[in-house]
């Protein structure tokens, strides 16, 4: 999974990527001191790998991993070359989703672009450069599509596609609000990588008594949920200061802090839930001697389909799956003992991967 994080200069983006990733981006208070884009990848925690790595005494633990990409700050009139313009929305354009956060605090020591604190104002700020960005994306490919139209009448379809979408982004709509007409359409407009049409985590950014209360009393944080809501989006909150201090502990460590502070989830913890509810993932593991691995899949994968994830041949020659949910295989204490009770079971090409499942797929090519 692939997240691009997005947000107004000094609204706390740079400090939550170093706290997710531990990379050391430049953090300060002042605009536009992220001019590279950084990246960094996150293991995604996962407590069901440790134990089965136990029970197969596996050599390593290979985790399932979200890559992130922080770019600069945006402001209003980015599109139109403000700030540092919006070259850098090119390195966001082939991530999952978008991870958009926003400032919902009052500090006297920390300065807004806009003078003032708005989190809707800063919200419909980013939005509408991205829709710009967007709108230059689809203008350019209706002329590139203009062109090839004259000897190719089949494109003329397309090309109506485009001006429709257009129509929507200079109507200062997201292409997420666009309803598609057919399958093929949508596939369509899914090729186009518009930032617009990719799913957003909105991450509510609080002090840290805020955070405590999950944000229930803070008016700024429910102007953002209800937002949210509204376009089908997901949220939560955190404290970019306090994931940073999270982020130089160890786990045991990690896991006191969090219990003193009252809480339960670190930021990424929230973040990876949100992330893999708005996205429809789940995830499938696999074990052995050598490693125990956890498999990002789409809900509604079949067997097939998620043997793919591990190799191409897993999919082409794929002949069967031995199947254990992974409660059934800890409960029963080895993957014998489960086979004894009748819990592992023999799945076709039909059947559809659940989270959890630890899977051993049989294969010829």
């Amino acid at each position: 999974m692939k997240l691009g994080i997005v947000g107004l200069p000094n609204v706390g983006k740079s400090t939550l990527f170093n706290s997710l990733t531990k990379a050391g981006a430049e953090s300060a208070n002042y605009p536009f001191c992220t001019i590279d884009p950084n990246i960094g990848i996150v293991s995604v925690p996962d407590e069901r790998l440790n134990k089965l790595s136990q029970l197969y005494n596996s050599e390593k633990i290979l985790p399932a991993t979200i890559e992130f990409v922080d770019i600069a700050g945006l402001v209003k009139g980015a599109s139109k070359g403000e700030g540092l313009g919006n070259q850098f929305l090119s390195n966001i354009r082939e991530v999952d989703a978008i991870l958009h956060v926003v400032r919902c605090f009052e500090d006297p020591n920390v300065v807004h672009v806009e003078g003032s604190v708005d989190p809707l104002r800063d919200i419909e700020t980013i939005n509408l450069e991205l829709i710009l960005s967007d709108l230059e994306i689809v203008d350019k490919r209706i002329a590139k599509s203009a062109k090839a139209a004259k000897s190719d009448k089949s494109i003329a379809k397309e090309i109506e596609i485009l001006k429709t979408l257009k129509d929507h982004l200079e109507n200062e709509h997201s292409i997420r609000s666009y309803e598609a007409n057919t399958d093929d359409e949508q596939i369509f407009i899914d090729s186009l990588n518009l930032l617009t049409n990719k799913p957003v985590v909105y991450a509510t950014n609080v002090l840290e008594d805020d955070l405590i209360s999950d944000g229930v009393d803070n008016p700024f944080v429910k102007e953002v949920r209800d937002f949210a809501s509204q376009e089908g989006s997901e949220t939560f909150v955190i404290c970019a200061k306090i994931e940073q201090e999270i982020s130089e502990l160890d786990d045991e460590e990690k896991k006191l802090f969090l219990e003193d502070l009252g809480i339960s989830s670190s930021g990424l913890d929230k973040l990876i839930k949100a992330s893999y509810s708005l996205l429809g993932l789940i995830s499938y593991l696999t074990a052995g001697p050598k490693e125990t691995r956890a498999w990002t899949i789409t809900k509604g994968t079949k067997a097939p389909g998620a043997a793919g994830k591990i190799h191409t041949d897993f999919e082409r020659g794929f002949i069967r799956a031995e199947v254990v949910s992974y409660n059934d295989l800890i409960d029963s204490g080895q993957y014998t003992s489960a086979k004894e009770k009748g819990l592992v079971r023999l799945e076709g090409k039909d059947y559809v991967v659940q989270d959890g499942d630890v899977i051993l797929f049989r294969f010829n090519v």
